[in-house]
């Protein structure tokens, strides 16, 4: 499997940028292993990284061999975790009547219409995941110019857009991850924290890869899964072998 060059891989950087890196990370670019290793080995070499002061978040980055201008060659989608993100997300719906309700109860942060719209019109993007009634998207629509830049657009493909608030409100409340490629082919996506057991991290890795491998649309040629690494907050990446 070949590499996949994610935002915390060294050979992304200058070594001007390199210089400015912290010794902590430097320290850890001496610890990091020249070939891609089996997915257990690779979680502890990414856990045997310097740590830091906060507990980091861990990702895992995919190059895809899908070309981002085909329509039937976009990878995006939605999925729950088994072991969760270590994060609870803050979720807000569009909703009314039962269903407003409904996600009150699930547990969403805020719920509305023309309040809640106003509000992210003004600016106001304090959340992760915003999910919206079929019904609630002509008021939500002209979002768009606020929420499809910061990736917060409920989307039916996503699953974000649903007659069932409720349900997609507990699932993301329970580590549901969205993610869509990139422009280069990329897909990214959040898979726990440092002070999660490996297993759990191995777990929640599989399920994402697993999940991504089962989208290979019918017309890409060649290798589809290109490469795969994992990285944390503030580390150098690990590439996984595959």
């Amino acid at each position: 499997m070949g590499q996949v060059i994610s935002p915390n891989h060294p050979t992304n950087e200058s070594r001007d940028q390199m210089g400015k890196k912290s010794k902590r990370y430097r320290a850890s670019l001496e610890k990091q292993p020249k070939e891609a290793l089996p997915l257990s080995q690779a979680v502890e070499a990414l856990k045997k990284y310097d740590s830091t002061k906060f507990d980091q978040t861990v990702e895992v980055h995919m190059r895809l061999g899908v070309d981002p201008n085909q329509a039937d060659q976009i990878i995006r989608g939605s999925l729950v975790l088994p072991n969760g993100i270590g994060k609870t997300q803050r979720v807000v719906v569009f909703a009314k009547g039962d269903a407003a309700k409904a996600a009150e109860e699930a547990g969403a942060d805020e719920v509305g219409q023309d309040d809640l719209a106003k509000k992210i019109k003004d600016g106001w993007t304090d959340f992760d995941v915003c999910i919206a009634a079929p019904d609630m998207m002509g008021l939500v629509g002209p979002l768009g110019r606020v929420l499809g830049p910061r990736g917060l657009m409920p989307s039916p493909r996503a699953g974000t857009v649903t007659p069932d608030v409720a349900k997609v409100v507990g699932e993301y409340k329970a580590g549901k991850v969205e993610f869509r490629n990139d422009k280069g082919g990329n897909v990214h996506a959040m898979v726990g924290k440092m002070s999660f057991d490996s297993e759990k991290l191995v777990e929640n890795i599989k399920a994402f890869t697993n999940f991504i491998e089962g989208l290979k649309p019918q017309s890409v040629k060649g290798a589809y899964v290109r490469g795969v690494a994992i990285c944390a907050t503030m580390s150098p990446s690990v590439r996984v072998a595959g």
